[in-house]
């Protein structure tokens, strides 16, 4: 249901106000990604503060500029628990992630967190509160972790063809990446290595 409405809106022209601007350079982190679990990603909401005054659509969302490297898989992520939102209004329990292209937009949407149609970001203020993970595919998960770490944040837009003439919300940081442990990857090195080894005895 929540994707055919996200499908609908890419359609909707969405309503934007500005007010003021500064410079990229200056924008704070609002969001921190952690993928530090594998097939898991959490968003946590820092203290950051918006740089732009903004009004948009909820089931347009906010886009993570190149948050991909290259083009991947469809996303597959499904809303494990967490209550992110903006601050100016309330969470739905549901918020979701969306890449545009099939997996071929270089970033990631996150969207339909707020039970409120219009939401609202004020600059000088604490832009987003809260967290929340989402159960990914081993696909889907690859491709986060081979992306970038960091990267700005637009509002209202859900792929990169809406960011034209867009002000920066502020960015994103990945904070953790899973690393395979030592003997995870050593274990199956030595059964290569013995499988080699017992072909090479017939």
């Amino acid at each position: 249901m929540k994707l055919n409405t996200k499908l609908s809106s890419l359609a909707v022209s969405s309503i934007l106000t500005i007010v003021s601007l500064t410079g990229v350079a200056n924008a704070a982190v609002l969001i921190t990604i952690d993928l530090s679990v594998v097939n898991k990603v959490t968003m946590t909401a820092t203290t950051g503060l918006s740089d732009v005054t903004a009004s948009g659509s909820d089931t347009t969302g906010i886009y993570f500029e190149n948050f991909y490297s290259t083009p991947g898989n469809s996303l597959s992520a499904i809303f494990d628990t967490g209550n992110i939102t903006n601050v100016e209004n309330p969470s739905d329990g549901t918020p979701a992630l969306f890449r545009a292209g099939g997996g071929a937009d270089p970033g990631l949407n996150l969207w339909s967190w707020s039970s409120d149609a219009t939401v609202t970001f004020t600059a000088g203020s604490q832009a987003f509160t809260g967290s929340a993970t989402w159960n990914l595919t081993p696909a889907a998960y690859l491709d986060m972790v081979n992306g970038n770490t960091t990267g700005n944040i637009y509002f209202p837009a859900d792929s990169v063809d809406d960011i034209s003439g867009l002000a920066v919300l502020g960015t994103y940081s990945v904070a953790a990446v899973a690393v395979p442990e030592p003997s995870s990857t050593f274990l199956p090195s030595c059964g290569v290595l013995g499988l080699v080894f017992k072909r090479s005895r017939r």
